[in-house]
């Protein structure tokens, strides 16, 4: 009877090592993503002496962050919600043009056959891989030609071409959206327009929100498109600004009086896309889900 259990135990012993393996890389990737997070929260609530003297997951002396809030909300007179309603402006009109643009062309990618949409898409793919820096300069050139610079649309009008979002959209309307369902459509009068309207959007809902959420995140962190294409501090996002705020704590105006400001910044910063993700993120994963597989 030992020896049976015992020789049991054995035969399981492999998959309880790779379970265990598994679950080990899984709380490493926990620590990896929330440990900053964590930092910059107790971070947030220290003075600048305690920032320097003591351990970054320790607590300091004082409790500090409603005087560092206080700190960054009077700087230049209240410049941070500047930056913050221009953040929201770009990242909402930009999130929100992207998910329509991706979502009409990646239901069009998968829905209908017309000449070229082999090679479009593939041109579509092909962008993914072009980094947003090497399109810097070419699309400041184009942008100052054409009178934009330092205006909300230079940074709105690049970041609603999601390439990204196309590809994902196509993937996602193929499987959401069934043939027959269109076919049925057709059959009864409906236009293409109203089809993709009334039926396509609905079933697409969930990858819609999925391109949301990427192009929210990727225009809310940007900081290099709006570095290059706005000069006016007043354009700012909060990338820029509180990086421009961050210049005073080394040695742009001699002083290191700024760093609390700068972390108390960085965390109320982040404070929408958490909620955004907290709301959004069962339809983000029913979307990822249904997106990737098929039925």
């Amino acid at each position: 009877m030992t020896s049976t259990i015992t020789a049991r135990r054995k035969q399981r012993d492999p998959r309880d090592r790779r379970s265990g393996l598994l679950t080990g890389l899984v709380w490493l990737g926990v620590a990896y993503f929330l440990l900053p997070l964590l930092w910059l929260t107790i971070a947030s609530t220290k003075d600048n002496t305690d920032l320097f003297s003591t351990f970054g997951f320790f607590f300091g002396d004082e409790f500090n962050f409603f005087a560092n809030l206080e700190s960054l909300f009077a700087f230049r007179d209240g410049v941070f919600w500047r930056w913050t309603g221009n953040t929201i402006l770009y990242a909402g009109v930009s999130a929100v043009g992207a998910t329509a643009l991706a979502t009409a062309a990646g239901y069009a990618f998968a829905k209908f056959e017309f000449p070229g949409r082999r090679f479009i898409f593939s041109a579509v793919l092909g962008s993914i891989m072009i980094p947003a820096t090497a399109l810097a300069l070419p699309t400041y050139l184009v942008f100052a030609n054409l009178g934009l610079v330092n205006t909300p649309w230079a940074i709105i009008i690049p970041s609603i071409v999601s390439p990204f979002g196309v590809y994902l959209m196509r993937v996602y309307a193929a499987d959401s959206v069934p043939d027959s369902l269109i076919e049925a459509a057709r059959i009864d009068g409906a236009s293409e327009l109203r089809i993709f309207v009334s039926i396509g959007l609905r079933l697409m809902g969930p990858g819609m929100v999925t391109v949301f959420l990427f192009s929210l995140v990727g225009v809310w962190n940007n900081y290099f498109l709006p570095l290059i294409m706005l000069s006016s501090s007043d354009l700012y996002p909060l990338t820029v600004g509180l990086a421009q705020l961050q210049a005073l704590s080394t040695g742009g105006g001699g002083s290191t009086a700024v760093f609390s400001t700068v972390i108390a910044g960085s965390f109320v910063s982040i404070l929408p896309l958490v909620v955004a993700f907290l709301y959004l993120q069962r339809y983000w994963q029913s979307g990822l889900a249904a997106g990737s597989t098929k039925e």
